[in-house]
């Protein structure tokens, strides 16, 4: 079976998951993973698909013609074989979150330590909260620790960008929940 991504990306308005889960439900597609936020005034929307019979991502991209017609952007791609599998990441899962004043790097310095140390970043988002007078630049990092890496050693790791940067950063076990 063929697996797609679709992304889709526009202004935000209520409706748009209902609109494009409607869609997938009238061509029989299946959903097999998906995320989606707000990004400044912006809407971004992932989703790995999966249909029976479609070979070519063609199905897919006309049905969401009309999505595109109310101004949001719809792109459709069809996935190599395994591309679909959630991979298997043996490891630690963690949270690390930072908080301080909004200022350039943060991003990139804190993901940079991590890569070096072959951390893998399954999810990050980043918001501005706080005020206009004083706004807090948040960023939440969902990552697996390499077998060779507890969280001590992260927080310990993390601790001179802390200073660095002049940002709270905090690192935490996450224990995953079976169902």
């Amino acid at each position: 079976m063929k697996h797609f991504a679709v992304t889709i990306i526009g202004r935000d308005r209520p409706g748009i998951v209902s609109d494009s889960a409607r869609i997938l439900y009238e061509l029989g597609c299946n959903v097999a993973d998906s995320s989606s936020t707000i990004l400044g005034g912006q809407f971004a929307m992932i989703l790995i698909v999966s249909h029976p019979d479609f070979e070519t991502s063609e199905p897919l991209q006309r049905a969401y013609a009309e999505l595109e017609d109310s101004g949001l952007s719809v792109f459709v791609r069809t996935l190599k074989p395994g591309g679909e599998k959630r991979p298997d990441l043996p490891g630690e899962l963690c949270m690390i979150s930072v908080y301080g004043s909004d200022k350039a790097g943060i991003v990139y310095q804190v993901t940079r330590l991590l890569s070096q140390n072959n951390v893998n970043i399954i999810d990050l988002a980043t918001k501005l909260i706080g005020t206009a007078e004083r706004p807090v630049y948040v960023m939440m990092c969902e990552a697996v620790l390499p077998p060779s890496l507890s969280v001590e050693d992260i927080r310990d790791m993390l601790e001179n960008l802390r200073e660095e940067l002049q940002v709270d950063i905090s690192v935490r076990n996450v224990t995953p929940v079976e169902l």
